[in-house]
């Protein structure tokens, strides 16, 4: 018996019978040999860990834009915090922690630089040349394993993989559809136990980040909030977190097993949220948000002018996929959204010095 194979026995013997058990992964688009060492999540989690999209997030913005100081969150911090609360609760529900990990990797590969502003401005700048485009991060997370990383040749991951990533977005709706158990949900619990790893996560060091940032105190927050979770930090993520693994635990001998929040505490995060939107997200500098529109709007019409300035790979895709008569939308698109925040700048400026 190889170690893999061992480690495949160890899960049959210990996880839930819930769990999205290795040995029994859907597979991948391109058949491979199993590895001696390591399970199929396994390898995806380290593919993703290695890739150069994973990197790249270092030097992504999570909400502050070139802050001043060293210990605000970024893309990267962001997605190790998620992996950290998901492996936490994965663990408590006896859950696969390395599928869960390999998709808390994976699920914000696909964010522009300079955070939602960057994203808000390359999905209006990609529908001017294609009207039936959209950009959406979830969906260019899944783009970049499958199609952009190695230059072409994607990551080949699992099916179960794939899923967790495409499937994470945490809106109201997506959160509601999980209190109901609906099955647009990740196709795995462990998929979902990301989806709600993801907005723990973010709101609680958004809310941090701000009050080190000096735009609020935590006396602001609304009053039922800090009696409910608490005022610290570590106060907060142990609330939600020990919820979560309660409520998903009962859930889970249902007739319909699913990951959830209980109802009056999604209701407080939904409260959190639109609380943040209103001091934090909506009122960030209107100086600073008109500069990255700036920024990739005129990337996006000079990469399109000379498509030739792409990655020679990049650009034979564009080729490939560009429709008649637009050029290449696509391959730009890919190619602005990787790029982080400074990146970015750096090329405005020398386009423009050109």
């Amino acid at each position: 018996m190889t170690p893999r194979e061992q480690t495949e026995a160890i899960e049959a013997e210990t996880l839930s019978p819930l769990a999205a058990h290795a040995a029994r992964s859907r597979g991948r688009a391109r058949l491979e040999e199993p590895d001696t060492y390591r399970t199929a999540f396994q390898r995806d989690r380290d593919r993703l860990l290695h890739c150069k999209a994973f990197r790249r997030l270092a030097h992504k913005t999570q909400v502050f834009i070139a802050p001043e100081g060293d210990h605000y969150r970024t893309r990267l911090t962001h997605s190790l915090e998620v992996s950290q609360i998901a492996r936490t609760i994965s663990r408590a529900l006896r859950l696969n922690e390395d599928l869960t990990e390999a998709i808390a990797y994976g699920h914000d590969l696909g964010h522009t630089p300079f955070g939602h502003t960057g994203e808000d401005a390359l999905d209006a700048v990609y529908r001017s040349y294609d009207a039936a485009a959209r950009f959406r991060h979830f969906e260019q997370s899944v783009r970049i394993v499958e199609v952009l990383e190695n230059e072409g040749q994607g990551l080949n991951l699992t099916a179960e993989v794939l899923d967790g990533i495409g499937k994470h977005s945490k809106g109201k709706a997506d959160l509601q559809a999980a209190l109901e158990g609906e099955k647009e949900l990740p196709a795995t619990l462990e998929g979902q136990v990301v989806m709600w790893a993801d907005r723990i996560a973010y709101l609680n060091h958004d809310l941090d980040d701000a009050v080190r940032a000096g735009l609020l105190q935590t006396d602001e927050t609304p009053a039922p909030i800090r009696a409910a979770l608490g005022r610290s930090s570590r106060d907060r993520l142990a609330r939600i977190v020990t919820d979560c693994i309660e409520t998903s635990a009962a859930r889970m001998q249902g007739n319909a097993p699913h990951v959830a929040l209980n109802h009056d505490l999604v209701a407080l995060l939904d409260d959190l949220k639109e609380f943040m939107f209103e001091r934090i997200y909506l009122p960030r500098n209107q100086e600073q948000r008109e500069r990255v529109d700036e920024v990739i709007r005129t990337l996006f019409h000079l990469y399109m002018e000379t498509p030739d300035r792409l990655p020679g790979w990049l650009y034979a895709l564009g080729g490939r996929d560009g429709l008649p008569g637009q050029g290449y939308p696509r391959a730009v698109c890919d190619y602005i959204a990787g790029m982080t925040d400074r990146f970015a700048s750096q090329q405005y400026e020398l386009l423009l010095a050109a």
